[in-house]
């Protein structure tokens, strides 16, 4: 035998990081969103005005579940590309860009802080930039997997700025809360 490992055990050791990564990273996003209320349905957000190209809901949730798909296939590449140079700084940006994608909701949806959502995205924007360059040279399939997940956060800022911008005091739209006190 002349290699470690033959192609198809290479193969099969990929499958099963996917395996681990996509539905993991899937989960958490979708943990994330039903934490915070995030979509149609949260009263403060309903209440919002919104600019005209806002997508319909369920755009939402099928573009998001094709995202953190993608996410997590281009995140089982890294894992399995040990050795590649700069592995662990990719890694670890991945996971850096992914902890604010999770916080991103709750900001936004729970916290009704498009300012900070704003911010966060832009950030996020950033990250993802410096990752795909990183993942050009470590697995270039995997830089290309994060190229719409990139459109699609560059669409979010739009959006974002657009419903910041639309409502100047979106704490004025939070549903108060009720109070038991009895008022004497």
């Amino acid at each position: 035998m002349t290699g470690l490992a033959s192609r198809s055990q290479l193969r099969l050791s990929l499958l099963r990081w996917a395996l681990v990564t996509v539905p993991l990273v899937l989960l958490l996003g979708i943990l994330s969103g039903r934490v915070s209320g995030s979509g149609y349905g949260n009263p403060w957000f309903d209440a919002l005005a919104k600019p005209a190209f806002m997508p319909p809901g369920w755009m939402f949730g099928a573009a998001w579940t094709v995202l953190y798909i993608l996410l997590g296939l281009a995140l089982a590449m890294l894992l399995h590309a040990r050795g590649a140079r700069h592995r662990g700084t990719a890694i670890a940006i991945f996971l850096l860009q992914l902890a604010a994608n999770y916080a991103w909701s709750p900001l936004f949806f729970a916290l009704h802080q498009p300012g900070g959502a704003l911010a966060l995205v832009a950030v996020m924007i950033l990250l993802t930039v410096v990752l795909i360059v990183l993942l050009w040279w470590i697995r270039r399939i995997a830089a290309w997997l994060l190229v719409p997940y990139l459109a699609w956060l560059c669409f979010a800022a739009l959006l974002t700025a657009s419903i910041w911008q639309m409502n100047p005091d979106p704490d004025v739209l939070a549903p108060q809360r009720s109070s038991t006190d009895i008022m004497l």
